[in-house]
């Protein structure tokens, strides 16, 4: 079995500690480094070039931030998750926009970091529904013009209501459809973004500033 390599970033030591055991406990994710700063996580990224950094935000040196936008940089082939206590738009939508594949809440279970790890790895990006509708609302409340004109109106309505974490089923109660139809429209918005995912394709319309009010 290929493992996930993983490199934690965190300045508290107990995080670290208690992040590194719990994915012990994974066997397709190994834990291959830690570090306490983003100084040290740049560098660690260059030497042990792991598949996913696990990054938090507040450090020492040379913040989450910062650093992400290091490694992207320099390394565009390993993906950044973000694991931090913050979970508002003014933390997500920097991040993203830096380069992280994802985001996730330092408050989620053992099982879903794990699969928001799994998730960037394989899929390239990650938002759970509740920080996906914070940065949408980030988005939409911002003065950026919004470059949408390769969707229709109807397929931006779908990608609002993906966003609230709505199933297909869910988006055509709303919109008075079929479940085919909706299906169809994701189907047609993934492939004009080029997306794979959900949280690709939300992830993709915050970068682009495709999704208005």
């Amino acid at each position: 079995m290929t493992k996930i390599r993983v490199l934690v970033v965190d300045d508290h030591a107990i995080v670290r500690e208690g992040v590194c055991a719990l994915l012990a406990r994974r066997k397709d994710i190994e834990v291959v480094g830690q570090a306490s700063d983003g100084k040290q996580a740049v560098a660690q990224a260059a030497a042990l070039l792991p598949d996913v950094v696990l990054m938090d935000i507040s450090m020492p040196a040379m913040n989450g931030l910062e650093a992400t936008q290091e490694i992207r940089k320099s390394l565009p082939g390993i993906r950044v998750l973000v694991l931090s206590q913050y979970e508002s738009k003014e933390y997500v939508v920097p991040l993203l926009r830096a380069g992280a594949a994802g985001y996730i809440a330092k408050r989620a279970r053992a099982n879903e970091l794990a699969d928001a790890i799994r998730a960037v790895y394989l899929e390239g990006a990650f938002l759970p529904p509740n920080i996906a509708r914070a940065v949408v609302d980030g988005v939409m409340a911002s003065n950026t013009p919004a470059n949408h004109s390769i969707l229709t109106e109807r397929e931006l309505q779908v990608v609002r209501l993906v966003a609230d974490g709505l199933s297909s089923r869910e988006i055509a109660e709303r919109l008075c459809l079929s479940v085919k139809t909706v299906d169809t429209h994701r189907s047609n918005i993934l492939e004009k973004l080029g997306a794979h995912s959900s949280a690709e394709l939300i992830k993709y319309a915050i970068r682009e500033g495709i999704v208005e009010a």
